[in-house]
């Protein structure tokens, strides 16, 4: 196990924005997979928001997840 229990994570760099993608383990053993973003805020400092999907929860929010970005690329 990681930093903090991550068990993986991943990183998309963008021109603006940097997102994380971290599976990490509660000190149950019960996976949850944290959505990180963070953005450049000033000259020196950086502004980070984080949602947190919980395993028992993940199919559902998969689902609409996948149906507003389908509504998004058909209603561009």
């Amino acid at each position: 196990m990681g930093i903090r229990g991550e068990v993986f994570s991943s990183k998309l760099n963008t021109e603006k924005r940097t997102y994380f993608f971290n599976i990490k383990e509660n000190r149950k053993g019960d996976h949850f997979l944290n959505l990180v973003e963070s953005a450049k805020h000033g000259e020196e400092g950086f502004e980070r928001r984080s949602i947190i999907v919980y395993e028992e929860d993940l199919d559902d929010f998969v689902k609409e997840f996948t149906r507003a970005i389908d509504f998004m690329k058909k209603n561009r």
